[in-house]
């Protein structure tokens, strides 16, 4: 696997000086290469091996969703670890280690949400109603808590790595981390001691170039491993079915339940005119079908009445023939008589 730095950077940067032969931790020995005016070089071959293990630990931490805080509290880190802090979107500790910030994280974010209460009190205009005194003496305590915690307001949890500038310095975040199982990556120089140090960075630990470097290469581990966690989480997003719920039961509302009478009649008007003249006299055909056969029964009805009057009626024209047939029979009177 390619080194992430090359030599020539390090040595440029000054990565690899360390501190007077006299001044020598012994657990540090081996990684000294050799010593030059009465300074030890550090081996920079192990401090690209180094490099390397720490970024890809700190890339892959954060794209599990780990945090990752920065510590350095020399004047030399102070700023460098600020910055990139916030451009890799991580906490850190720049100003003093307070004792618990790790062990004690419960009473550390009262503290915080009391800063936080503060700043509202300040913002809101609350302040103006007090004395200059008090207000000048809350003031003060607003500075004191963000110069100490400012770098953490964004913490809500214990971290999953803490990076150390400085090991001597930072002796007591050193064993809070230790205590409760936090790895540690630290850049460890030539006079401190690399036992308690998880990921041992050999690198001198006082040039603002080499603190630049080395921090800056962890904050874009942080940076790289936050854009593989937004790339997988996307995956899986394409990936993943879309749940579909039932359809709602949808009631079926007929037309005129939901028109008026003056509206229905016009629409059906409008249809009527619409029908072609063969739909039409096939409809008219139909319904003239219906007519005759609702009438016949009534038909049937006064057949029976009307075939019982003609038998009624037969004697009673029978008689009048008879009597229309014997009066042509007889003579008139008139002319019966002899004339006189």
């Amino acid at each position: 696997m390619p080194p992430i730095v090359s030599l020539k950077t390090l040595l440029e940067s000054g990565v690899h000086f360390g501190h007077r032969i006299n001044r020598r931790h012994p657990k540090m020995t081996p990684y000294i290469f050799t010593a030059r005016n009465g300074v030890h070089i550090i081996n920079l071959q192990l401090t690209q091996k180094a490099l390397r293990e720490a970024y890809n630990l700190i890339r892959d931490t954060v794209a599990q969703g780990g945090t990752v805080l920065f510590v350095g509290t020399k004047r030399q880190a102070q700023d460098i670890i600020a910055q990139e802090a916030t451009r890799a979107g991580m906490p850190y500790v720049n100003y003093k280690w307070l004792g618990g910030m790790l062990t004690n994280w419960r009473t550390i974010s009262q503290r915080i949400r009391y800063l936080e209460e503060l700043e509202r009190m300040r913002d809101s205009g609350e302040l103006d109603r007090l004395t200059k005194k008090e207000a000048l003496m809350v003031r003060r305590k607003i500075e004191r808590l963000q110069s100490r915690l400012g770098g953490i307001r964004t913490m809500t949890r214990l971290p999953d790595i803490v990076f150390v500038v400085d090991v001597c310095r930072e002796e007591t975040a050193i064993k809070e981390a230790n205590r409760l199982g936090i790895p540690v990556v630290a850049m460890v120089d030539t006079n401190c001691d690399p036992s308690r140090v998880d990921y041992v960075i050999p690198s001198n630990d006082d040039a603002i170039r080499a603190i630049k470097l080395i921090v800056g290469l962890m904050a874009d581990a942080v940076i790289e491993g936050k854009q593989l966690r937004a790339k997988e989480e996307a995956e899986q997003q394409a990936e993943e079915p879309v749940e579909v719920g039932e359809p709602l039961p949808v009631e079926e509302v007929s037309d005129e339940e939901l028109l008026g009478e003056s509206t229905l009649a016009k629409i059906r008007a409008e249809q009527q005119a619409q029908q072609p003249e063969g739909e039409g006299q096939a409809e008219a055909a139909g319904e003239a079908q219906a007519a005759e056969a609702q009438e016949a029964p009534a038909e049937a009805e006064e057949t029976p009445a009307q075939a019982d009057q003609p038998a009624a009626e037969a004697p009673a024209e029978a008689e009048a023939e008879e009597e229309a047939s014997s009066a042509d029979a007889e003579p008139p009177a008139a002319d019966d008589a002899p004339a006189a």
